[in-house]
């Protein structure tokens, strides 16, 4: 595992680099226009534009090297991220130059996470795929208790121009580990020209669909996705209207995310997982649909930082068995476009999580949970009338569905024993 080690390394000071910088335009744009509904579009046209390019970035996986795949991708992002310098210093950043960008960046940053994730088969030994997983879940949430202190007690100094020039060095140090170690490329069964594009398109479809236990597995991970990604697109918006914008309980909450996720990355790294991945898979569902309906009922950081702790601990497990399974089943010379079929759903639920999340909590349920509104006499007892309680409403919702879905997992024979149904790729060698 040592290139994937230097390879996770550079991806990981690179992570904390742009989350730190996606902390501080949250702070900006929410100081700017105070709506949930900005926020989301900032996802909402990060997610958009992949749906169209997901398909083929799965084909352009399977036939372009990775490792120079991951060093466009992440030079493109770094250009981005500069753009926003440039265009902040010249005193004329606007919410929708946001959206412009993060437009631009999306297909570039599908194209990276595909290479990185089809690559860890041909860099990591079969036993441990659910260790290399969730390293990639340390990765995320490591980052998260790093980014979120350093930009909470560096913005007040520096400002976002010395966060995004903090940005822009950690990049130099991604593309430098990506450049200084090899990748290898699986050897295709296929000649690139003796398919049509519309074949090599449908190819991961045909491929799910002839496999009605990999179908159940990606329906309920696509519908578990949907509501945790309407919950989040007003996670930051909820926390910030009940604080009076206060950046530093945003940071802490943040943090104890940071913290829960590499607890979980950690004790499934060493523990390797449950024998049985599924049922990490439906368990993990179960774990943070609870936590994070303690969260929204929470109306303090008392109660939201442990409950974000407790939701964070589930995800690696949940994510790592099913990385696992599909490592496990389907073949590496055609992960590409098998793995980008779920990149495909992954980027439509959360186009539309975050394009209805937050006009649902601005226009509909912040207005009907205020004094006098709709919803005010029959929710108000348990989330309040203040600002953030229409929104903590919606997240509650969500995350009772999220919980309900990991639950519904365990009636459906063709899922849970997905595992004894689908026969490893690697079976008859």
């Amino acid at each position: 595992m040592h290139t994937f080690i230097i390879i996770w390394l550079g991806q990981f000071v690179s992570t904390i680099g742009s989350q730190m910088t996606f902390f501080a335009i949250t702070i900006w744009a929410w100081e700017k226009t105070g709506s949930a509904t900005a926020l989301a579009l900032v996802s909402f046209f990060f997610f958009a534009p992949s749906i169209l390019t997901s398909l083929l970035a799965g084909t352009i996986v399977d036939r372009v090297n990775r490792k120079v795949l991951m060093i466009i991708s992440d030079t493109v992002t770094a250009l981005a991220t500069l753009a926003i310098l440039l265009i902040y210093l010249s005193n004329t950043l606007q919410i929708w130059h946001l959206y412009i960008i993060a437009a631009v960046i999306s297909p570039f940053n599908q194209i990276q996470q595909l290479s990185y994730q089809v690559s860890i088969t041909t860099l990591v030994p079969k036993h441990h795929y659910t260790r290399a997983s969730s390293m990639g879940s340390i990765l995320s949430y490591g980052s998260s208790i790093i980014a979120p202190a350093l930009a909470g007690s560096l913005y007040p100094m520096i400002g976002l121009v010395g966060i995004i020039l903090i940005d822009l060095v950690t990049f130099v140090v991604a593309i430098a580990t990506l450049a200084i170690v090899p990748i290898p490329q699986p050897k295709t069964k296929v000649s690139p020209n003796s398919e049509s594009w519309r074949k090599k398109l449908a190819f991961g479809f045909h491929y799910i669909g002839t496999r009605p236990s990999l179908l159940a597995l990606l329906t309920i991970t696509s519908l578990f996705w949907l509501f945790h990604d309407v919950g989040d697109a007003v996670y930051n918006p909820m926390i910030l209207a009940r604080t009076d914008g206060n950046a530093v309980i945003l940071g802490q909450v943040a943090s104890a995310a940071g913290v829960g996720g590499v607890t979980g990355a950690v004790l499934v790294s060493f523990w390797g997982g449950l024998r049985r991945r599924i049922h990490g898979i439906l368990l993990g569902m179960i774990g943070a649909g609870a936590s994070k309906i303690l969260f929204g009922l929470g109306q303090m950081p008392l109660i939201w930082i442990p409950a974000q702790f407790c939701s964070s601990l589930n995800f690696p497990l949940l994510g790592s068995s099913n990385q696992a399974i599909w490592f496990a089943k389907v073949e590496p010379e055609v992960q590409g476009r098998v793995f980008a079929v779920s990149f495909f759903l992954r980027q439509i639920v959360s186009a539309s999580g975050a394009l209805f999340g937050g006009p649902l909590a601005d226009y509909v349920l912040e207005p009907a949970m205020k004094p006098g509104g709709i919803l005010a006499p029959l929710f108000g007892g348990i989330f309040g009338t203040e600002s953030g309680a229409g929104i903590a409403l919606l997240y509650v919702t969500c995350a009772l569905c999220m919980m309900l879905i990991g639950l519904s997992g365990y009636a459906f024979g063709r899922l849970k024993d997905v595992e004894d149904i689908v026969p490893d790729c690697d079976a008859s060698t």
